[in-house]
């Protein structure tokens, strides 16, 4: 097992009702920038809950973070802060309202321009932030209970990374019963997000982190588990809960500690819903299937075990294992609904794999994944592969 140090300083309040708990864990007196998306929290209930939890403060609304929250959108919010002198952000939503109010919380003290936050790694440097809690409203990407967060600039297409020790959030609430008013489409995609984010820290090469392993699995496991159910049957409260803890389990960084991980699934999608608009989860089963199969030998092993211990599969063969256990992933997506090639989303992709190799090697990123050998001819054949 590799070296590490862990720390993750997010109060987790779970449970039924408990957004109740945000006044008691706000800072007194504080001023809120109570930040939402496009409006579904006040037709589910849960703005309702939310105002009147905290009623006692100042607070100023901002509406309409977008899914893969634009620049552009985050910097009025900014404006607002540094206007109102706002000293706390409350983010009422999925990951995207939860990492565009981590970018909100860096840039409002930078001076400079704030894309260099994330086009220059300055987010990570950045000591003054404006604290934040979270309310989770859609279960996937983990960003409850992590230090990460992904933007985009609509002006040049562009989606970036960015993350520090001081974006954890505060808190978060998890209440699994906004489960239920949650549309198939969205459910299906937090599944899919969950499970890649396993993935990407589980399906490298053997390790001596055994722990780490048999947790991954477990969480896998569950969600297929789980998937089917929660899809059907929203307003089950036994598997709502399980979703939303696996999907904060999956990032939270646990899995990460002491082994080899492998994000180049996550960077390469993260470049076709920049460029065609497809929902992140989406993209990420469109490129995982197929990245695994070009880099077989590298991932063989660790395929094969995990064929062996979250599918059940047996063979005459680790490759045949391991291979079946590529295409039960595919099958996985596609009983959520999920489509896996791009031209099942969009007609005009001919041009995507170039765009991609151009974009990697711009930002010089020559050498990608637990290997280091995803980079700009790599990652264009396997977006050719995934048409």
């Amino acid at each position: 097992m590799n070296a590490f140090e862990f720390n993750n300083p997010t109060k987790i309040i779970y449970g039924k009702g408990e957004i109740k708990k945000l006044e008691t864990n706000i800072p007194p007196q504080s001023k809120i920038l109570l930040a939402y998306g496009g409006g579904s929290i006040k037709s589910n209930g849960i703005y309702e809950q939310v105002v009147a939890a905290i009623s006692d403060f100042k607070v100023t609304e901002f509406a309409g973070i977008e899914p893969n929250p634009h620049f552009e959108t985050l910097m009025k919010a900014v404006n607002i802060i540094r206007e109102k002198n706002i000293d706390f952000i409350l983010a009422v939503g999925g990951g995207s309202v939860i990492d565009g109010c981590k970018f909100i919380s860096a840039a409002v003290h930078y001076q400079g321009d704030e894309w260099d936050l994330v086009e220059k790694g300055l987010a990570r440097k950045q000591e003054k932030v404006v604290p934040f809690g979270t309310v989770l409203t859609l279960p996937a990407t983990g960003s409850e209970m992590n230090s990460g967060g992904v933007i985009t600039k609509a002006s040049t297409q562009q989606k970036r990374t960015f993350g520090g020790p001081q974006y954890f959030p505060v808190f978060s609430v998890l209440d699994p019963a906004v489960i239920q008013s949650l549309p198939k489409r969205q459910i299906a995609n937090g599944i899919v997000d969950a499970f890649t984010h396993v993935m990407e820290q589980y399906l490298t090469y053997k390790h001596d982190a055994i722990l780490q392993d048999r947790i991954s699995e477990g969480i896998l496991q569950t969600l297929i588990e789980i998937g089917p159910g929660i899809m059907e049957n929203p307003k089950d409260e036994k598997l709502a809960g399980n979703f939303m803890w696996s999907a904060t389990m999956a990032l939270n960084g646990l899995l990460r500690l002491g082994v080899p991980t492998d994000w180049s699934t996550h960077m390469i999608a993260h470049e076709l819903t920049a460029l065609h608009g497809i929902d992140h989860a989406r993209t990420l089963a469109i490129i995982a299937p197929n990245l695994y199969r070009k880099l077989f030998e590298d991932k063989k092993e660790k395929l094969a075990q995990y064929g062996k211990r979250v599918w059940n599969l047996k063979g005459e063969s680790e490759i045949e294992i391991a291979e079946k256990a590529i295409e039960k992933t595919v099958d996985f997506f596609e009983s959520l609904g999920i489509d896996t090639r791009l031209s099942d989303y969009t007609e005009d992709y001919s041009d995507t794999a170039q765009i991609v190799h151009d974009r990697f090697k711009e930002r010089k990123w020559l050498g990608l994944g637990e290997r280091q050998k995803v980079g700009p001819e790599l990652a264009k054949a396997i977006v050719e592969m995934s048409y």
